[in-house]
């Protein structure tokens, strides 16, 4: 029976960061990250008040798919360093007070890992799902085994075969979920996951977590393996975390997991949520999405009650078994500065991210306002449809003014992925000078955050305006005013005798201190929000 704990202490206090390992620091002039390059700059996120990083793969791999295409799950990939690097990176990270998780691709393997080119030549093999005869999507064996293999993304990527949770007479590659290949796969995982958190790792972030069973309606056998993972994973580690990429909070916590994100994909609603408060069409865009103004709009178009709603929805249904991730943005989805949102307008995207009860997930760059650039070359499998290029949100991080702005000595040409070439860009030396900078404000709300419990991610939400601005209260306790369009607003703070500041009467007349506060006042029962800002009041 699946244990009813949300998780390790650490982590409904967690802040999060992702990193991109190619792109967030070269130590050796490659032109590459690696993980001496993340530990160089671990005084960065210690200082951003950063608790947790997860890593996108750095496992041993061909890079078709930016390392989501693995051979070798218990092997780092040469670019970044050896088993000894990232041992000495987690150590580091651990000395001051930041865990580490890593990125666990359960459902595919390269068609470069041995296991795969086995298969290929061994009939009896199932360890990936095999059909004698054409199916469509399925690719053809590329060994001497007759037949044709199903992928799960790109054909270099062939699906694990964890079975499926309805077999049909016409379709006998449909193993079940109790069937060799399956039990040898989910044997797989826990000694992969095994390997990695007897080095120290806190835990994993899985990727495609909804998709090992196939035909699977309601994800029920699907529950079943992630829930017989998670029972040994509290019973051996306690202290590990396993995130999932599902994109539905509350199906995934139910199936297992301490906590899954808002994405831009996934549930009945194909991600609405996240992308109707940071989506504005100028990024990484799928031609089916149809949404109207995001939120975080500069012409006040968009409303936040789609994400209300769904956050809701799914907090009723995790409370006390797990946690909700919103982040900033992630290597697949647009970063918060994309198109038409400019720098000023980040600061109230923060004051949201880092006010919410969920846990906050900052992607890196985005606490300096590092932009999405659009009409980069294909570049390790970047490029997902006519408006959906990936590499946009992959560039090298920004520390310091000057050539390839500190992510790397190599020359310019040979650099992974281009830096933002606008003079004007962002880096991270420049804010840190600059104490009315977005990184100093983004370090202040983490620091508040952390100094006022009721601010993270367990403390009551009572949403008080839901529009320009959203403002709502934290715990009882906290007033939090969010005005992310251009105009100014005025907003009366009304409501009964239950509202904090009521009078007997029922008319609200708080009393307020400012806790952090730009461009936001609340006097005389009034909000008075100025454009693009936030404020964070303690309710007296």
């Amino acid at each position: 029976m699946t244990s009813t704990r949300p998780g390790p202490d650490w982590l409904a206090d967690a802040v999060l960061y992702q990193i991109y390992p190619q792109t967030f620091a070269d130590s050796d002039g490659d032109g590459i990250g690696d993980f001496v390059g993340i530990a160089e700059h671990l005084d960065h996120l210690a200082w951003l008040g950063v608790d947790t990083v997860w890593l996108n793969p750095c496992f041993t791999s061909p890079f078709r798919d930016a390392g989501y295409d693995i051979s070798d799950y218990l092997a780092p990939a040469p670019r970044y360093g050896g088993t000894e690097d990232l041992a000495a990176l987690v150590e580091a990270a651990r000395r001051k007070g930041i865990r580490i998780l890593l990125d666990l691709v359960a459902g595919h393997t390269s068609d470069r890992h041995p296991w795969f080119l086995a298969a290929a030549e061994d009939p009896g093999d199932h360890r990936y799902i095999w059909s004698g005869t054409p199916v469509d999507g399925f690719v053809a064996s590329p060994g001497s085994r007759p037949g044709w293999y199903r992928p799960n993304f790109f054909d270099c990527q062939p699906a694990l075969n964890f079975g499926y949770a309805r077999s049909r007479s016409d379709q006998p590659w449909r193993q079940s979920v109790d069937a060799e290949g399956p039990r040898a796969n989910r044997a797989a995982l826990r000694e992969i996951m095994s390997h990695w958190l007897g080095l120290g790792l806190a835990g994993f972030r899985v990727d495609m977590a909804s998709s090992l069973v196939k035909d699977d309606p309601g994800f029920t056998e699907t529950a079943k393996l992630w829930t017989e993972l998670r029972d040994w994973l509290d019973r051996s580690h306690p202290q590990a975390a396993l995130f999932a990429e599902w994109g539905e909070p509350a199906v995934a916590v139910a199936a297992g997991f301490h906590a899954d994100f808002f994405l831009q994909f996934g549930g009945p609603d194909r991600g609405l949520p996240l992308r109707s408060l940071f989506n504005n069409n100028a990024g990484t865009v799928e031609e089916f999405w149809q949404q109207g103004p995001c939120y975080f709009d500069a012409e006040g178009r968009g409303t936040p009650q789609v994400f209300l709603d769904a956050w809701r929805s799914a907090a009723e249904l995790t409370e006390g078994a797990g946690y909700m991730a919103l982040p900033t943005a992630n290597h697949d989805f647009s970063r918060l500065a994309t198109g038409p949102r400019t720098a000023e307008q980040l600061a109230p995207a923060f004051a949201l991210l880092l006010t919410w009860p969920t846990l906050p997930a900052v992607y890196y760059g985005d606490e300096i306002g590092m932009r999405y650039l659009p009409g980069l070359p294909d570049t390790e499998g970047s490029v997902l449809g006519p408006r959906y290029n990936r590499a946009g949100s992959r560039t090298p991080m920004q520390w310091a003014p000057g050539p390839n702005a500190g992510f790397s000595t190599a020359p310019a040409e040979r650099l992974y992925l281009p830096v933002d070439p606008d003079p004007g860009r962002p880096d991270v030396a420049t804010q840190r000078a600059d104490p009315t900078s977005l990184l100093h404000t983004v370090r202040r709300l983490v620091a508040l955050r952390r100094a006022y419990p009721g601010l993270g991610a367990r403390g009551s939400v009572e949403v008080r305006h839901a529009g320009y601005p959203l403002v709502y209260t934290r715990a009882g306790r906290y007033l939090v005013v969010v005005n992310p369009r251009r105009d100014p607003a005025v907003v009366p703070l009304g409501g009964g005798p239950s509202a904090p500041g009521a009078s007997a009467s029922g008319a609200s007349v708080p009393v307020v201190r400012p806790l952090d506060v730009q461009g936001v006042r609340v006097t005389d029962g009034e909000v008075r929000a100025e454009g693009f800002s936030y404020g964070v009041f303690e309710l007296l």
